[in-house]
């Protein structure tokens, strides 16, 4: 096996972001608490990872998703990619009604039909999947439609070994989305001890994970330079947190 040290110049992170509303953290350096987690085993010899990163996306092929899709097939073949990492809005607008759905196939099974992108997909809840039934997306039945489908929970970790990702359910941060009676917050509310558990137990994991690389994600960027702006929430909260354990921060939008 190859050095660490070169491993790690082979995590290839190919970033495909189709709008302006998710984010993206990178950590160098050595998860476990409550967060459930899913075990990705390393196919390649040197234990390096390629991956896709694609947000806001399941539109039934329009506003140019189908072109996208091909593109990441051409990329994901040529990179002879691991598995994919949702950002989040995952289907517009109003997310799924439930497991059944016609939407789902018809935004996700019938677009992203490469063969390059027949591996597992792990994907964090957006806004937009939140004013619809949150938790449809989160049900085991939902693989049983597409097996590629994995959300196993609103926050959870994907141990990969170079690499620990964890995926973290930012949109219950967001003050004045708790104004819209369309988010379904069951599970989540009251919203500070969610939160709070939610940092305590990602502070847990980072502090336990052994990776030699940390990638946190979350729908919401904490800095951003487009209409949406910074989110103070994220900075307030979320952003000590992770200035703990992130030395760079890649900013999405």
């Amino acid at each position: 096996m190859a050095p660490a040290h070169d491993r790690l110049r082979r995590l290839v992170l190919l970033l495909v972001v189709a709008t302006a509303a998710a984010a993206l953290l990178l950590a160098p350096t050595t998860a476990d608490a409550a967060l459930p987690r899913v075990q990705h085993t390393p196919t390649k010899a040197d234990g390096s990872l390629a991956i896709l990163v694609v947000g806001d996306w399941g539109r039934r092929g329009q506003f140019n998703q189908t072109l996208v899709a091909q593109q990441m097939g051409v990329v994901g073949q040529k990179l002879d990619i691991d598995f994919v990492i949702s950002t989040g809005d995952n289907i517009y607008d109003d997310g799924i009604a439930n497991t059944s759905d016609p939407l789902f196939k018809e935004s996700f099974s019938n677009i992203y039909t490469a063969n390059s992108l027949q591996k597992p997909w792990y994907l964090v809840l957006g806004n937009h999947d939140y004013t619809g039934n949150a938790l449809a997306q989160l049900d085991p039945a939902i693989r049983k439609v597409d097996s590629r489908y994995t959300a196993i929970a609103k926050s959870f970790i994907v141990n990969s070994g170079i690499a620990d990702f964890f995926l973290v359910d930012t949109t219950p941060f967001i003050v004045h989305y708790w104004n819209n009676t369309k988010f379904d917050w069951r599970g989540v509310a009251p919203r500070d001890t969610y939160i709070a558990n939610l940092l305590k137990d990602l502070k847990c994991a980072l502090t336990a994970s052994k990776a030699p690389w940390k990638i946190v994600v979350g729908h919401h960027p904490i800095s951003s330079a487009c209409g949406h702006g910074n989110n103070t929430e994220l900075e307030e909260l979320l952003l000590p947190v992770l200035r703990v354990y992130i030395c760079m921060l890649f900013d999405l939008t």
